[in-house]
């Protein structure tokens, strides 16, 4: 008992010393991060709710005008965005659009460590089972520990980057700095969920948003926190497999041993895309990479911890072992998302299946398009002697053709990529500093299509969030160190020239 009070009491002086030694917080920080817990306390579903994400609308509009920002919403149906514009700028400055998103993924409450993942809950370090919860009013006033998690549902993506600007702005203006860039901002409500409805927007509005360059304000940091510049992310769609078998389902001791099983046939036939190692076997499917985009992937050697992230993930070894993550991110992927055939769950429900079902994504890289990859695994699929066809087939076809298949597929997005030697890439290193992290792309992917080619500038992204915020997924979470340094890296950044 005393040895476990002994070891209780120097975790208690281990986090007092902490919070001594904490860096301090200016009041425009503190308050951008009190605004958070407010703002993320606003469900931001989009497909649950139209009026939630007017609420989360209007909320922001209220918030910009606060501190002297000119705001509007556009008209996107009934789930409006949010554009800002801090107008005051120095004489000849360039204009960036920054853009980020208020929607958020769905979340399930008993998949969460606390009741309501919008309750934003404050603890001591990231891991929620372990760390113990903080009074929410210890970011009001007293040091702050870099260390705290804020968890909740959109905490880091995408809440936490917009009140980064704005406290950014407001942190310039109390010291009397006009920044070096015109500044204009564009909040989507569609980036999570829903039909993507940002190119219309971008389209109705090309006056009002138009700038010299795109910054996307999205994504996880590099995972050491250095400031951090991605050129680029990939790109893709998904794709549905399905196999044919029998007109129905079959029982398997009847019928097994004569009823082709298209299990089985799914299995054969999705071994010949990949090898043992994860390499994609399909003739041609990783040619043709942007050689720009090559070079400055070889240029710009990002330090990842590589053992730190397979303890992370759980695995012995990365596919294509020996590799490395940055080079895995820079081929194009074909990925089994899922898997579906017959009595699934039920195992005493002895059938040949009717049909048999993959789903894929496809992961595109700059210089590779997804109509193209699909084109070489649709080549694959016949070549293994395959008929497909456009939905369940006939009887007609069954009789004349013993094995049928068919191929859907939906393109998401094209690959992006900006030069490093491009004015906002030189911008942005230069504002950044000497301590920058540079990554030529991003694995994950955001809607810049509808602002590159709708607007025709070139963009980059500038994430803010930690590395392990568990984006997409419960237990969601802000690292407090990452906002305060945050709005350090976005007001030095309105402060260097384009």
């Amino acid at each position: 008992m005393r040895a476990l009070r002994r070891l209780a009491l120097a975790g208690l002086l281990a986090a007092a010393s902490a919070l001594q030694a904490a860096p301090p917080i200016d009041p425009a920080t503190r308050a951008g991060l009190n605004e958070l817990v407010t703002f993320i306390r606003l469900p931001n579903v989009t497909t649950r709710s139209t009026v939630e994400i007017r609420r989360n609308a209007d909320w922001l509009e209220t918030a910009f005008r606060r501190y002297g920002w000119t705001t509007r919403q556009l008209a996107d149906g009934e789930t409006p965005m949010v554009y800002a514009e801090w107008g005051k700028a120095r004489r000849g400055a360039g204009t960036i659009l920054f853009y980020a998103h208020m929607d958020g993924q769905p979340a399930r409450p008993e998949q969460w460590a606390q009741p309501n993942p919008f309750e934003p809950v404050l603890r001591q370090c990231a891991d929620p089972a372990t760390c113990p919860m903080l009074p929410l009013d210890r970011l009001a006033e007293g040091p702050i520990d870099p260390e705290w998690r804020l968890f909740a549902r959109s905490a880091a993506d995408d809440k936490a980057p917009i009140l980064m600007m704005i406290a950014a702005v407001k942190r310039l203006r109390a010291r009397g700095i006009t920044p070096a860039v015109h500044i204009k901002m564009i909040v989507d409500s569609h980036e999570e969920g829903g039909p993507p409805t940002l190119k219309d927007v971008v389209a109705r509005n090309a006056a009002l948003l138009g700038a010299d360059a795109v910054v996307m304000m999205d994504g996880p940091m590099h995972p050491s926190n250095r400031p951090t510049l991605v050129l680029g992310h990939r790109g893709g769609g998904v794709m549905r497999l399905t196999i044919w078998g029998p007109r129905t389902a079959v029982h398997s001791g009847h019928f097994g041993n004569y009823a082709p099983n298209p299990a089985q046939r799914l299995a054969r036939l999705i071994a010949r895309f990949k090898d043992d190692a994860g390499g994609v076997l399909i003739p041609g499917y990783e040619d043709g990479v942007d050689p720009v985009f090559l070079a400055a992937a070889r240029r710009f050697a990002v330090p990842d911890d590589e053992p730190a992230m397979r303890r992370t993930l759980g695995i012995g070894a990365a596919e294509r072992a020996g590799e490395g993550y940055r080079a895995a991110m820079a081929r194009p992927s074909l990925n089994i998302i899922g898997l579906a055939a017959g009595s699934m769950g039920a195992l005493d429900q002895s059938i040949v299946p009717d049909r048999a079902i993959a789903a894929f994504d496809i992961r595109t890289v700059p210089g590779i398009g997804f109509d193209r990859e699909v084109g070489l695994v649709r080549r694959t699929i016949e070549a293994a002697g395959y008929t497909l066809v456009d939905k369940a087939p006939t009887d007609a076809e069954r009789a004349a053709r013993p094995m049928l298949a068919t191929l859907e597929s939906r393109w998401l997005s094209d690959a992006l990529f900006t030069d490093p030697a491009s004015r906002p890439a030189r911008w942005a290193q230069a504002g950044l500093g000497p301590d920058i992290v540079v990554i030529p792309l991003m694995g994950g992917s955001v809607p810049s299509a509808p602002l590159v080619t709708g607007m025709k500038v070139p963009a980059i992204l500038l994430p803010l969030v930690n590395a392990d915020n568990n984006q997409h997924a419960p237990d969601e979470n802000l690292r407090i160190g990452n906002f305060m340094r945050g709005v350090e890296t976005v007001a030095e950044l309105l402060q260097t020239p384009l």
